[in-house]
């Protein structure tokens, strides 16, 4: 209450004991001056009448006040001058809350950070081993719209974390595959030795394939099947004579079975391979792939990275704390987490997020990794449930030092010692793909509550939802996915995040053609409007004209804005609803596109600093979502990535002189009627701006609007204007024929090929009777005679042409 020039009262008349009372005036009023001009306020006038006389002497303070306020009051009862009314705040209104959907509850929780502002955030991050595909971004761009609105639009300060796994049974799995099947082509085996090989890799295949159920592995499998069948025929042909077309069949052999030969070496010779580091050259490319990917979606980079490899110590701690608290037990080297005991304490459960899952054993041996799955492995548990903490080391596997001998982290583990570390013992959030809830973000949870004994580890679990592509499920062990690059070579970084933003984060989201085009659609909508606002701001004005008055049109454009603005807000609190939030966006736009349509159909410039502010809105609230990068004020950029000229400022002062001067010149020709200067003009806007980013859009009585625009879209928009004039002329072509195929029918002919209508006709051709024999009726007549006689005019047109050679 202290520290405020006016009398802040509030909690002097909250205090209802009168020595407390006292206590609290004297000490606010030791720090108000009593200078020249005082005068009374209300909150004086209030809390002198509490006062039944002067303050006792050992509140000096107040004393002096009273003493100070009541002469003031004498003099202004006997001068009569007036004092400020009562005053009284506005209604309070209540502030809205930020809502989350909460995968521990699964539905909206009210977001309630546990430090203030400050968020604790961690992701489960990617298992390095292979390409980064849409599935990935499907993640990394919602989690980075995600953080980038609370941050910088709900202002929280947020602390994001996330990992990196470069210690894992694939990772150890593909490194070891990878090794040997590059140490088998540089042997340079023989045709007859490569036949033999993959004959020998494919019978356990075809094993595995007659035992998977699963209908869309099985149907991968069978691919892989004919593909090796099918280059296996041309070498067993070739190696009965052919030498040269062996080898040749040879390399491509090997090629297509890469896959069952990785897999039979690995069987043979996987325990051989011990040079760790083979197991982290694989993640460590990967890795850095995976960075060049999302710096190429435009999504920011954590504040802090961890790396299991380079945590395992911090790892080992966090086992031996697990297993001090009772909660792990030590099996053949291994340390295995107990479920049924966590489960039995009183602030323990198992299982939070999905606990109709305990018991899934497809998704308990996905979740212990194809190495760790084998029988000996399984039954050194005490429980079908339990779960691997510490792995030991078989042959052919990366090993650390532990107190229970030579091993690997297992895979839950990896995240919950990790984010301990940087996090502490309970987070804010925690964030990963669906498909993570069971089993390993369950475990997660237990293993992190076991360790730190408590029952909050994560307070929010944020899971984004699946990526299908065209419908189908997308899954890197099928090897149906599309990989990040691939999908960048199609679309933009920002019409992928656009494609994201349009659906909710938590939702499952087809990537398919009809998605994408709504995204392009929608950016090319918000492009026309930022490129027609900056066309309005280029118009020269004095530094007084740009503030014009406001009729009706702009009260309602206005009122539009602040309602838009609102529903907006109301969607990103509701879970952040982007997809709710640019429909918002959506009508915004297109209530000014109609207010400046109005205002020029009238001949009236637009408002421009009001569509200036509903520009900058717009543009901030993109750069925001993470679907505007740069530095300018309104609008997309222009230009090729990593290019920082502003071409805004730089050339259009240019293209303006440019502009202005072609429109000289096309005035002076129409008024001259000089065609071809005017084809001319057409051809600078048609052909040869384009091909340099500049579209020109020429309106009657209007100036020239000059726009910049990426050249691919200006080129694109070409070639679509050229195919539809070619579907106009072969339409009008087609047009054409069919008219002079109906000129050149004589009229005595046009009904006598009619005879499902009519069955007989006069000496001129013209119908009697119909079909049935009956005569035909005076009306009818009337409208065949019509017929005829169109028909008469034409076939004369036709005639009249062949004479004159036309």
């Amino acid at each position: 209450a202290y520290g405020y020039t006016a009398f802040d009262y509030g909690f002097l008349l909250r205090v209802m004991e009168e020595t407390p009372w006292l206590g609290a005036l004297n000490e606010y009023l030791s720090r108000r001056s009593y200078l020249a001009g005082f005068s009374l306020t209300q909150a004086d006038v209030e809390v002198f009448s509490r006062l039944r006389g002067p303050p006792p002497c050992q509140y000096p303070h107040a004393l002096r006040w009273y003493r100070h306020v009541a002469t003031l009051r004498q003099e202004l009862q006997a001068t009569g001058k007036r004092v400020q009314p009562p005053w009284s705040p506005p209604p309070r209104t209540e502030v809205p809350k930020l809502y989350l959907y909460n995968s521990l509850t699964r539905t909206k929780e009210e977001f309630i950070p546990q430090n203030g502002r400050k968020v604790l955030w961690y992701c489960c991050g990617p298992t390095v081993y292979d390409a980064s595909h849409m599935g990935h971004a499907r993640s990394y761009i919602s989690f980075d719209i995600l953080r980038r609105i609370l941050k910088n639009y709900f202002k929280y300060d947020v602390l994001y974390c996330m990992n990196i796994t470069d210690i894992d049974d694939k990772i150890i799995k593909r490194a070891r595959q990878n090794y040997l099947l590059e140490q088998y082509k540089e042997k340079k085996p023989s045709p007859t030795q490569i036949l033999q090989d993959v004959l020998t890799a494919r019978k356990p295949f075809l094993a595995k394939l007659a035992e998977t159920t699963d209908p869309d592995k099985k149907q991968m499998l069978e691919r892989l099947h004919v593909a090796v069948s099918t280059a296996l025929e041309p070498l067993q042909g070739a190696v009965q004579g052919d030498a040269e077309g062996a080898v040749l069949e040879g390399h491509l052999l090997v090629e297509e079975s890469k896959d069952l030969l990785s897999d039979w070496l690995d069987s043979q010779f996987g325990s051989q391979v011990t040079e760790n580091s083979i197991f982290s050259t694989l993640p460590k490319y990967w890795e850095g792939e995976y960075h060049k990917d999302m710096a190429a979606l435009n999504v920011l980079p954590p504040d802090v990275l961890t790396r299991v490899s380079e945590y395992v110590p911090e790892i080992v701690d966090f086992v031996k704390k697990i297993v001090e608290n009772g909660y792990g037990y030590v099996s053949n080297g291994s340390v295995y987490f107990d479920t049924a005991k966590f489960d039995a304490g009183d602030k323990h459960s198992y299982a939070k997020l999905v606990p109709e899952a305990v018991g899934d054993q497809k998704a308990l041996h996905e979740g212990e990794g194809d190495l760790s799955i084998s029988a000996d492995r399984l039954s050194e548990k005490r429980s079908p449930i339990d779960f691997a903490l510490w792995k030991a080391s078989k042959p052919g596997e990366p090993s650390w030092d532990s107190p229970w001998g030579k091993g690997r982290p297992g895979w839950h583990i990896e995240c919950s010692a990790m984010a301990g570390s940087i996090l502490g013992e309970s987070m804010d959030i925690h964030g990963g793909g669906f498909d993570l809830r069971f089993p390993h973000h369950d475990n997660e949870l237990a293993q992190s509550e076991a360790h730190f004994e408590n029952d909050h580890w994560v307070r929010y679990f944020l899971h984004t939802g699946h990526l299908t592509i065209a419908g189908c499920k997308m899954s890197k062990s099928l090897k149906n996915f599309i990989t990040i690059k691939d999908a960048l070579a199609k679309h933009t970084a920002r019409q992928l995040r656009l494609a994201f933003l349009m659906h909710s984060w938590k939702d499952t989201l087809d990537y398919s053609s009809n998605t994408m085009e709504s995204a392009i659609q929608y950016e090319k909508f918000l492009n026309e409007f930022f490129l027609n606002v900056k066309d309005i701001l280029r118009a020269p004005t004095d530094i007084t004209g740009q503030f014009e008055r406001w009729e009706e049109a702009e009260m309602e454009l206005n009122r539009s804005f602040y309602n838009q603005k609102a529903a907006v807000h109301a969607a990103l609190r509701d879970n952040i609803d982007t997809r709710t939030a640019l429909e918002e966006l959506r009508v915004l736009v297109s209530q000014s596109n109609a207010y400046i349509a109005g205002r020029k159909n009238a001949k009236l410039a637009p408002n421009r600093m009001l569509l200036q502010s509903i520009a900058l809105y717009l543009t901030d609230l993109l750069k925001t979502f993470g679907a505007i990068e740069g530095a300018e004020p309104i609008g997309f950029p222009v230009g090729t990535n990593g290019q920082n000229v502003d071409l805004e400022s730089t050339v259009m002062p240019y293209l303006k002189v440019l502009s202005d001067f072609r429109e000289g010149v096309r005035k002076i020709a129409r008024e001259q009627k000089v065609t071809e200067v005017l084809s001319l003009c057409d051809m600078v806007r048609d052909e040869t701006l384009p091909e340099l980013g500049v579209r020109l859009e020429d309106h009657e009585g209007l100036p020239t609007v000059v726009k910049l625009v990426d050249r691919e879209t200006l080129l694109k928009e070409k070639e679509e204007k050229k195919k539809v004039r070619a579907d106009s002329s072969y339409i009008c072509q087609d047009r054409s024929m069919a008219k002079l195929a109906k000129m050149k029918i004589p009229p005595s002919e046009m009904f006598r090929s009619e005879t499902d209508k009519y069955s007989t006709f006069d000496e001129t051709g013209f119908p009697t009777h119909d079909a049935d024999g009956k005569e035909i009726s005076k009306g009818q007549t009337k409208k065949l005679r019509k017929l005829y006689e169109a028909q008469e005019k034409l076939y004369k047109e036709y005639l009249d042409s062949m004479q004159n050679g036309s």
